[in-house]
């Protein structure tokens, strides 16, 4: 192999030589870089090598035409053979070196007929007709190199921690492909090293002929193949944007979450191992070349600088046609996500979407850079805005669909809305990803996140308020609104949506709540405290007992009122078991140390003890039993 890496750089060592004059000092720096290029090509042997060829080329001079047209008749019977074989060159390693070296030195050859003169173009053409077949077989022997290996190998990275989902995998034709996987600092040898130092030998020979598109073509069209069926068994379907604009909501979510994880495995792993994959097999003797032309040759710079860069191009230009297809699919599906129906319900599936984009795009753009950044739809940044802007369509959604909600019916005792535990909830969910929502907010200067939360926050408390009016007792209008308002204070007071909201409005919402509260309260015991403290009377800061008959007739009124209220708000729900238990411990103590207070005035009137006795339906135990039993279904309800 040693002396085949040689043998393959004669031709440029032909062409330096003659130049190399007495320079000890350029002879020193290009040895340099030709052994630092291949570790085969050892410092010693080349200074040998080009030794002998420089004396070789003293005593020969430039080649004439006799020996040109000897020469050319000599590679077309070797070449002809190897173009005409039917079994695969590269399955025999002698075969391959034997082809490759017959290639180069027909190129050598070609490059030689500069001195040749206009007389002699059918020996031109001649040689340009074997070069083409040449690279026509190379191209073959090409694909055939990748269409064997595709797919890895079983002790391959990808092989290990990747397999079908839900297909099988198991056989020599199947694909290896990913199930889900958190860690993606994975890159793949995507084909065995081998096969990739054969595949950058024939794309060198290619590139330097002029053939690095139909070399790129060749291994991109594999490659891509390989990359799409991968994508394909990771369990997402490319889809077109008809397609995606066509689909339910549930679906698209369904189809959000796949799409996720699998621009995650495309972006971080099989991109970057296409990118390494194409950066072997077409990278390295561009550099080499281009040092020792720019030093030696400069009247042949533009010569270099269209051939071998080329060879880099060439890569970039396979990497481009090999992740196009995959990469503007993959691009395209939050557009198409994007363009579907305004329900709250898409937010968190947007969400996500744009949040991969935004972590994503910078590793797009690392892996495709140069020739291939075409594979990228232009402009690739801007892909999250059609998704922002959806997500703010969605909260305009939101806060319509609060005020359409319907005023009546009113929730049954009092308790919470639907309408509550559904905003508030979806608000706490939307939050947890804050720095998202504010981002996305603040997009294009949209209104700030904070702003955006509470504008449905206070449409929902003016809702709740309108519904509030559907109740004819008071009292029950004032629980209804203690309860939505108590609700949604526990829910912001904490987390996320909090800190959007700011303290300023917790601090007015935790006001209402105690407003809404004491209201209740009061219309609800209210009347019964007045009418058990109307019977004192004070003098001289002392009580003296009222008359008997207005005691009696305020004792037949508080069993009524109390009787009442109890049968009521038995029915009445308190949906927080801590609100429950405050509110009856509160009413027990107004209305027991008052009502305890009337039984002894009662029991200190003149009145015969007998007579009264008989009025009192409640004792102070009776009065406390059924305060604790108010809302006591609620809890066992909500």
């Amino acid at each position: 192999m040693a002396e085949n890496g040689e043998d393959k750089l004669l031709a440029v060592v032909r062409h330096i030589t003659k130049t190399l004059g007495k320079s000890g000092t350029m002879t020193d720096d290009i040895l340099q870089i030709f052994s630092s290029f291949d570790d085969r090509l050892s410092r010693d042997k080349l200074s040998e090598r080009i030794g002998r060829a420089a004396a070789a080329a003293e005593e020969d001079g430039p080649p004439g035409s006799s020996d040109i047209k000897r020469v050319l008749r000599s590679l077309d019977r070797q070449i002809s053979r190897f173009v005409a074989s039917e079994r695969p060159i590269w399955s025999n390693s002698d075969e391959s070196m034997a082809f490759l070296d017959a290639v180069d030195s027909l190129l050598s050859l070609i490059r030689d007929m500069d001195s040749v003169t206009s007389e002699d173009k059918m020996m031109i053409q001649h040689a340009e007709d074997l070069i083409h077949q040449a690279m026509i077989r190379l191209k073959d022997e090409f694909r055939a190199l990748l269409d064997s290996q595709t797919g890895g190998r079983p002790s391959d990275p990808i092989s290990s921690s990747f397999d079908s989902d839900g297909e099988d995998s198991e056989g020599d034709d199947q694909i290896p492909v990913a199930q889900p996987v958190t860690d993606y600092d994975v890159v793949i040898d995507a084909l065995p090293s081998g096969t990739v130092a054969d595949l950058h030998d024939i794309a060198k020979r290619m590139v330097a002929a002029g053939f690095e598109k139909e070399c790129a073509q060749a291994y991109s069209i594999c490659r891509r193949d390989f990359l799409e069926e991968s994508i394909s068994r990771l369990g997402l379907r490319l889809r077109t944007t008809e397609e995606v604009y066509g689909m339910p909501w549930p679906d698209i979510e369904e189809e959000i979450g796949r799409w996720v994880k699998v621009i995650n495995v495309a972006v971080r792993i099989l991109f970057p191992s296409e990118r390494r994959l194409c950066d072997r097999v077409f990278a390295g003797l561009a550099a080499v070349v281009r040092v020792a032309v720019f030093i030696l040759f400069p009247s042949e710079r533009r010569l270099c600088n269209r051939v071998f860069a080329g060879l880099a191009a060439a890569g970039d230009l396979s990497l481009a046609e090999t992740c196009r297809g995959a990469m503007r699919r993959l691009l395209a599906f939050p557009e198409a996500a994007a363009t579907a129906s305004r329900s709250p319900e898409r937010l968190f599936g947007l969400m996500d979407v744009y949040e991969a984009l935004r972590e994503l795009v910078p590793e797009i753009a690392s892996v495709f850079s140069g020739e291939s950044s075409s594979v990228l739809p232009p402009p690739v940044r801007r892909r999250r805005r059609p998704v922002a802007a959806a997500v703010r369509d969605v909260f305009a959604e939101l806060e319509n669909r609060i005020r359409r909600d319907p005023v009546a019916p009113p929730v049954a005792g009092g308790g919470l809305h639907p309408m509550t535990r559904y905003v508030v909830n979806y608000l706490r969910a939307a939050c947890r990803s804050r720095r998202t929502l504010e981002e996305i907010m603040n997009e294009d200067g949209g209104a700030a996140a904070g702003d955006q939360i509470g504008w449905a926050m206070d449409l929902l408390l003016g809702n709740l308020e309108s519904k509030s009016k559907c109740y004819r007792n008071p009292a029950q209008s004032f629980l209804f609104l203690l309860n939505n308002g108590w609700y949604i204070s526990q829910k912001v007071k904490d987390g996320e949506l909090g800190i959007l909201l700011g303290e300023d409005w917790i601090r007015g919402q935790t006001a209402s709540v105690r407003r809404w509260r004491s209201s209740y309260q009061r219309t609800t015991w209210g009347e019964v405290i007045d009418l058990l403290n109307a019977s004192r009377e004070a003098s001289s800061g002392s009580f003296s007992p009222a008359p008997a008959s207005s005691l009696g007739e305020k004792l037949q009124l508080f069993n009524e009122l109390f009787g009442e209220t109890y049968r009521n708000q038995t029915g009445w729900v308190v949906a927080d078991e801590r609100l429950a238990t405050e509110l009856r411990a509160s009413a027990i103590e107004l209305v027991l140390p008052a009502y305890q207070s009337f039984l002894r005035r009662l029991r200190s009137s003149p009145a015969p003890e007998k007579s009264l006795g008989r009025l009192v339906m409640y004792s102070p135990a009776d009065v406390r039993a059924r305060i604790n039993r108010l809302f006591k279904w609620s809890a066992r309800n909500l």
